[in-house]
This record gives C-alpha cells, structure tokens and sequence, in this order.
C-alpha cells in the first residue's frame, strides 16, 4: 500500500507540475508576443493614425468650412495626410489646446503630435522627434499705431507681449524680451483679439502664421524688430519615447516631401487657404 501510495503521489506531482508549465509558457509567449509588437505594427493592424493637434496655427492647422462642414485643414494636415496614404492608413485628428498636445501623446491617448511643434532640447528628453520639416522665423505683431513707438527690443520693456502657452514662443519672450510682462493664453485666437483691443502690447508668433493672422487684421503688423532663430524652433512630428520603427518610417517619407518641395507647396496652399477663409 505503501509503495502505491508512493506511485500515485509522483504520478500526480508529476501532472501538477506539467500542467503548471503548460500554462506558464501559454502566459509568457502571449506576454511576449503582444510586447514585440512595434508601434507602427499597432497602428498598421488598427488602420488608422490618431494625431494630436490644435488646430489655430494657420496656416499650418486651423478650422474652415469645407462643405459646409467645419473642417481642419492646413499645410501640417495636407502633410500627415499624405504620410497616411504612404502608411496605408487612415489618419484621425484631435483637436485640443496646444499645451494639451504633449500631454496627450505621453498618456497614449494619440499615436503622434502635430501642430507647428518645435523639437526642444528639453522636449527632447521626454519626447523622440522626426527630421525637422519647417524652420519659419520668429516674429513680433503690434498694432500699426504702434509702428514708430516699439522700433527696438528695448521699447518694449515694461510692456505686455502675448504668447501662445506652452509655445516656443514663451521661451523667445523670456529669453529675447526679459525685461517685457509675459502674457501666456492657450488660443492664438485670442492673443489676436487681445492685442486689437490694446490688452496686451505685442505678441510673438512664427513668420508664416504672423502673416496669416495679419492678412486677416488689417490693422496689425510685424514690427521691425529682429529676434534670433535656432534649430531648436524648427517644426517636427512628435513621438513617444522608443518609437523607433514609426518614427524610422515617417522620417523617410518625411525627407522625400522635403526634397521633392512637398512640404512647402502644402505651405503654400495652405496659406492661400486661409486668406480666402479670412475673406468670406
């Protein structure tokens, strides 16, 4: 009896522990299978690219009717696009406010940020970003009354200069007009409708978009004024950290547009775009 025991107790250790490394290894290549899959995988077998976006920086995003329909469209749009159709996707957008942007694509709730995005050398350390795209310059509006009043950077100490919160831009009043009282609002829009209105003294934004703003107020101008440009304001395509293979993969289609001039006939576009919008 004793030795039956002994048999059947082995017997039974023996299926236990099999079936326990069944399941195990059932577990581990599951695990393994759904961790190797890449990004560009991800969104390939989802069919669509979400893309995080905030859509007032015409003429690169902004908001028309087309059809009726309130629509985004711009240079930034009409390139991410033609990325989707290469990808062999779909491509969503998620419009929200520009500080929102980042914030979205570090909590997965969209698969890329595009949105007049400067690649930052302290973004860089949260965020992996593509071949730099546009480079525009950076410049100061102010209302044309104001021409031979703000003629220098020093004429405009003490004074309010608006700029996009979470822009670039913040960074160019600080560094480029620290003596000026910075006025930080989410909304271009808004910093235009403030300083026709005389709240604030001057706000900065990237050339292409001063001037589209500009042809849509009559009354504002950029001022004769030269602020200092760098590489790190050039605009790129946001990515999440370890991205590797979709930002690869955008890279390369992103080169192409730029050397075929792509990217600056969409520019082009787009601007006349928004001034026939401006119009109507």
């Amino acid at each position: 009896m004793k030795k039956l025991k002994a048999v059947i107790i082995a017997a039974l250790s023996v299926f236990v522990l099999a079936g326990c490394g069944g399941n195990g290894e059932t577990k581990d290549t599951g695990s393994s299978s759904a961790n190797s899959e890449s990004a560009l995988e991800k969104i390939k077998e989802k069919g669509t690219l979400v893309v995080g976006t905030s859509a007032d920086f015409a003429p690169f995003e902004f908001k028309t009717l087309v059809d009726g329909k309130d629509t985004i469209v711009g240079s930034d749009i009409d390139m991410v696009k033609a990325i989707g159709e290469k990808l062999g996707v779909e491509v969503e957008f998620m419009d929200m406010q520009f500080d929102a942007v980042l914030v979205a694509l570090q909590q997965n709730k969209v698969d890329i940020a595009v949105s007049g995005i400067s690649a930052t050398e302290e973004r860089k350390k949260t965020f992996d970003f593509s071949t730099p795209y546009y480079n525009p310059p950076q410049k100061i509006v102010i209302n044309k009354n104001n021409k031979d009043i703000f003629t220098s950077i020093d004429s405009l100490n003490g004074k309010k200069v608006g700029a996009q919160k979470g822009s670039i831009q913040e960074g160019v009043v600080e560094a480029q007009l620290p003596d000026t009282q910075k006025v930080s609002i989410p909304r271009v829009p808004n910093l235009i409708v403030e300083l026709n209105q005389g709240s604030i003294d001057a706000l900065v934004l990237e050339e292409t978009i001063a001037e589209s703003y500009i042809n849509q107020n009559p009354d504002l101008m950029m001022a004769d004024i030269e602020l200092t440009s760098n590489e790190d304001e050039a605009f790129a395509i946001a990515f999440s950290k370890g991205q590797d293979d979709l930002k690869k993969e955008i890279d390369v289609i992103l080169e192409k547009m730029i050397a075929d001039g792509s990217i600056d006939q969409y520019v082009k576009a787009a601007m006349e775009l928004s001034d026939k919008s401006s119009e109507e």
